[in-house]
């Protein structure tokens, strides 16, 4: 089992670098950063870029997996996020990058304030010509493509280190099967539950409506208070991740929270 911290960038871009420091140094094996334009109506935090912050933190850890969890590909394009993953690959020596989709929320903040397609069933469609689009650019060597709404022909370099390609997990809200079936072609899932907690219970029983998982498939979860990490891995994940909820005073609590390391 592997641990992760997930951090809403939503307080100084400073102060997210710390966090991911401190997460390191306490033994958590992963630092993945939301990835948000604006957030919820009722709550108007300050919502930094995941990108750029990436990057520094890149500069300032050795260890830690990083990457954004979760980013809605459908509003941006599969080139400029080709060169970003690549770009942090690079930065940050090669095997410590990771990449999570998914469709995004919340649809009118993130998606038609800006006149971004906001209708799910069209984002779908649009997140699968973006994955293969992403992929194929990423693999390296001269890729063509031509989709509905999305085509390109070119032959990027440098490529990023890691090799065929960073990992890709894909992100849905449970008991939707379609994401789950979305991820059994990419390299792990991350199953979403209500409110953002997920029971190993749930977990197991989501699962089991997919096939057979292929070694070294991801189940990246979401970590319930309270629950012991073997619940979790006997349920299947791979991954616990713990987050907060970005209202009122959360960072002091959620910084003193990273920096006392993953439950056992």
């Amino acid at each position: 089992m592997k641990y992760a911290i997930s951090i809403p960038p939503f307080t100084d871009p400073r102060t997210v670098v710390s966090m991911a420091v401190d997460a390191e140094a306490a033994g958590w094996d992963g630092v993945f950063l939301w990835d948000h334009l604006q957030w919820r109506p009722d709550v108007r935090p300050d919502v930094h870029d995941p990108w750029v912050l990436l990057g520094a933190i890149a500069q300032v850890t050795e260890r830690v997996l990083i990457g954004t969890l979760v980013t809605p590909l459908s509003r941006r394009r599969p080139v400029v996020v080709a060169k970003h993953l690549t770009t942090l690959d690079h930065l940050s020596g090669g095997g410590r990058t990771m990449f999570s989709v998914g469709l995004g929320e919340p649809p009118v903040e993130d998606f038609s304030a800006f006149g971004d397609e906001s209708d799910p069933r069209t984002r779908g469609v649009m997140l699968d010509e973006a994955l293969a689009v992403l992929d194929g650019l990423l693999r390296g060597g001269p890729f063509s493509y031509e989709g509905k709404h999305y085509k390109a022909d070119a032959d990027l370099r440098p490529g990023p280190v890691t090799r065929p390609r960073p990992p890709i997990w894909v992100a849905g809200v449970v008991p939707n099967q379609r994401p789950l079936r979305r991820a059994e072609h990419w390299d792990g899932v991350v199953p979403i539950g209500r409110r953002d907690l997920l029971r190993p219970q749930e977990l197991a029983d989501y699962l089991a409506l997919g096939g057979e998982r292929r070694p070294g498939w991801d189940v990246v979860s979401p970590w319930a208070p309270g629950v012991p990490a073997a619940e979790y891995a006997a349920a299947g994940a791979t991954w616990l991740f713990e987050s907060a909820r970005p209202i009122d005073d959360w960072v002091e609590e959620f910084h003193s929270r990273l920096r006392r390391g993953p439950r056992s």
